[in-house]
């Protein structure tokens, strides 16, 4: 089948079927004397791999020993495991983050007035250089929700006095 054809069948764009080509992701394929890519059934399967992984947010690097892993029969489990786990991992940390952020940015908003006037604590905050201070929240995690809403209450209540 040609790229169109492998695109729609294994829900990849063309444009990236042929940047997974030229990373090395998958083998460059078999050309028509015309020059037109020709995709096997394989080429479809793991693209549709690839695919699935990417829609997991892995990385490209780990795509790529995902794919080895899988193409591999005498693989051991454990090495799919870690990388899966390790996955979970940094997934959880994003969302702890932007949670964070969303937490702050709520708090500030709580004491912003949203009326004529021109005084704003998220405004301000940012431009005094508080966002550093805002950034800093992230840290307080060791503390637990605690530590988190005091921060996020000393972080405001320091914007509001400037």
């Amino acid at each position: 089948m040609n790229i169109g054809q492998a695109a729609a069948a294994s829900g990849v764009s063309a444009k990236m079927i042929r940047y997974y080509e030229s990373i090395g992701l998958i083998p460059k394929t078999v050309r028509t004397e015309a020059g037109y890519r020709v995709y096997s059934g394989s080429d479809v399967a793991t693209l549709g791999f690839i695919r699935r992984a990417r829609d997991l947010g892995f990385s490209v690097e780990r795509i790529a020993e995902l794919v080895a892993l899988w193409r591999d029969r005498d693989r051991a489990s454990t090495d799919v495991k870690r990388i899966a786990l390790e996955h979970v991992e940094s997934l959880e940390r994003k969302a702890r983050e932007l949670q964070e952020m969303a937490a702050t940015l709520s708090h500030l908003a709580e004491h912003c007035h949203g009326d004529g006037r021109p005084e704003c604590p998220i405004i301000e905050g940012l431009q005094t250089g508080h966002e550093a201070e805002l950034l800093d929240i992230r840290s307080t995690l060791h503390f637990g929700s605690v530590g988190l809403r005091s921060a996020r209450r000393t972080t405001a209540q320091k914007m509001v006095r400037n």
